[in-house]
């Protein structure tokens, strides 16, 4: 990921500190939604801004290797993908509301890369975890395939939810930790120019 050069620093400090753990329990009467939209820091805002949502989480999912670091990951041999668990009470957004927030924030026309990131570890997917999600990200991108106002497939892949490792500490609410570095890195990396491009006006909603 194109990131700036002080983060450098701050993977050093998180070096030092003990590696991340797989996610704790989710509360009771809440639930857990897991998706990879690329570069993790972008997207927890679209989430964090919904009623009902408790909670966003980075981290890495999908891979062979257990509590990875962000070096790891982002040099693309772990096989896992920056990825975003949501907490949710379901009384007050659905599973399927979460869905739509997540197609329009991401591109799910490219394989392994999102906007200026390449590499299977910004790969696009949702992970469910129970036989509904499962059964309602199937129909979604079903219907989506049908309405959608671009051109190309759909690549975006749906698979039953694994281990999750929170990030580093530095990454979790990185754009309200440093919003001038998170949106000269959001702005450079095209972003918003491309969900623009392929959206419209539900771009990142």
């Amino acid at each position: 990921m194109i990131r700036t050069f002080t983060l450098f620093a701050a993977a050093l400090v998180a070096a030092s500190l003990s590696l991340a753990a797989p996610a704790s329990a989710v509360p009771p009467g809440m639930a857990v939604a897991t998706f990879a939209g690329g570069c993790f820091w972008c997207m927890e805002p679209p989430f964090d801004k919904l009623p009902g949502v408790t909670a966003t989480i980075s981290g890495y999912t999908g891979g062979r290797a257990a509590n990875p670091t962000y070096e790891q990951v982002s040099s693309g041999s772990t096989g896992h993908a920056e990825a975003v668990q949501v907490i949710y009470d379901p009384k007050k957004v659905s599973y399927e509301k979460l869905l739509e927030v997540f197609w329009v924030n991401v591109d799910p026309t490219m394989k392994d890369r999102q906007f200026c990131d390449s590499g299977n570890q910004y790969r696009t997917g949702i992970f469910y975890h129970d036989e509904a999600q499962r059964k309602a990200a199937e129909a979604s991108k079903a219907a989506l395939e049908k309405s959608k106002p671009f051109k190309q497939p759909i690549v975006t892949p749906i698979e039953m939810a694994g281990a999750f490792y929170p990030a580093e500490d530095y990454h979790q609410d990185y754009y309200q930790k440093n919003p001038v570095r998170y949106n000269l890195y959001r702005t450079g990396c095209g972003r918003d120019a491309r969900l623009k491009e392929l959206w419209g006006d539900k771009a990142g909603h």
